[in-house]
């Protein structure tokens, strides 16, 4: 009961406060910036306030890449990054971040996929090693058996989240309404259950090697960190690993309302 009596009284006398200040300080957050000579964009940011560090990259691929026919791909890709890659067998991923006290997940939006970790400082390495491991050597790994395993469990997340579910379509039937079909935020981030059923291994792969490269992606280390030795333990990891296709910026689309409902 205290707890919960001290987060009202705290969140007023916050509020308090901030009114009888004149002028609202800035939220300013220090970082530091830079590329590897592959194109890996890497943004770091101190904060020794607890022992622990968090590692997110973002590669910039989300449903907006994708083509009608061929949608679902990236929310399907992430599912394949936490399969094994070439030095880090089945299942590996998750247990070597969780054993090392840790926690992990991954999500997929229209403009993105991010795949972070939250650790002990200690195990700042190890996160590392076995992100750069899924970025430049999974293809080999990508098989036919572990596709479809991965292509079948996509297609029951869908049964189970949308189609049924009470209101499950209603974000489908927004989009649908909001978006143009040639619009690329015009279909949902799971996809069509065609479109994945008709996926194939190829396919995969394709998108891999066309996403997935250093040189579109941006990670991101925050935490209770040294700057200059997370800078060569990035570069240790990473540096070696060769750049993608230049995939360019999305078009911008025009806004237009043509209706209203």
């Amino acid at each position: 009961m205290l707890r919960k009596t001290l987060i009202p009284i705290t969140s007023l006398i916050i509020l308090i406060t901030g009114c009888n200040e004149r002028q609202e300080t800035p939220f300013k957050i220090d970082y530091e910036k830079y590329q590897l000579d592959n194109g890996l964009t890497v943004i770091l940011h101190q904060d020794k306030s607890d022992p622990i560090v968090g590692v997110a990259i973002q590669y910039h691929v989300g449903s907006n890449r994708e083509i009608p026919g061929r949608t679902g791909f990236a929310h399907l890709f992430e599912h394949m990054l936490f399969q094994e890659s070439q030095h880090v067998g089945q299942d590996q991923f998750f247990k070597m971040i969780q054993n090392a006290g840790g926690t992990l997940n991954g999500g997929t939006s229209k403009d993105g996929t991010v795949y972070y970790e939250v650790i002990p400082k200690n195990a700042l390495e190890t996160a590392l090693w076995l992100e750069s491991d899924r970025m430049g050597w999974l293809l080999s790994t990508i098989t036919q058996a572990s596709f479809e395993n991965q292509q079948e469990v996509v297609q029951n997340e869908k049964r189970q989240r949308v189609d049924n579910r009470p209101y499950g379509h209603s974000n489908y039937v927004m989009i649908k309404n909001m978006y143009p079909k040639d619009h690329p935020y015009n279909w949902t981030t799971i996809g069509e259950l065609e479109d994945l059923k008709n996926a194939t291994l190829k396919d995969v792969r394709d998108f891999y090697e066309q996403w997935y490269g250093p040189n579109n992606a941006t990670m991101v280390i925050a935490g209770d960190i040294n700057k200059r030795e997370v800078k060569s333990l990035v570069k240790k990891y990473f540096g070696e690993i060769k750049p993608g296709p230049d995939n360019g910026d999305p078009e911008p689309q025009p806004v237009e309302l043509s209706k209203i409902k």
